[in-house]
């Protein structure tokens, strides 16, 4: 057998290398963005979600990107990160 290799997904001939940000110590005061991806059940997850995190003070948003074949638009995600803090993304089948 051959030696195997790595490929990076994203097709960036450099990736851009960032630090990994640190998690906040409690969300309590954060806006939390919930980004449904187009995935299939995604949405019911996020309602869950919010559900839950509305229940505890915790403030959301909801995004959706167009579809579930490509990045998000660079609009929404300047959006988002203009708006939240946090964000989680749906991912579901």
């Amino acid at each position: 057998m051959g030696e195997s290799v790595l490929l990076d997904p994203t097709a960036e001939l450099q990736p851009v290398i960032r630090e990994r940000l640190a998690p906040p110590s409690a969300i309590e005061g954060l806006t939390v963005a919930l980004l449904d991806i187009g995935k299939a059940r995604g949405n019911v997850f996020l309602d869950r979600l919010s559900e839950n995190l509305t229940r505890h003070g915790v403030k959301t948003e909801r995004y959706a990107k167009p579809t579930n074949t490509k990045v998000a638009p660079t609009d929404l995600s300047q959006t988002i990160a203009e708006r939240c803090d946090l964000v989680v993304e749906a991912l579901s089948d």
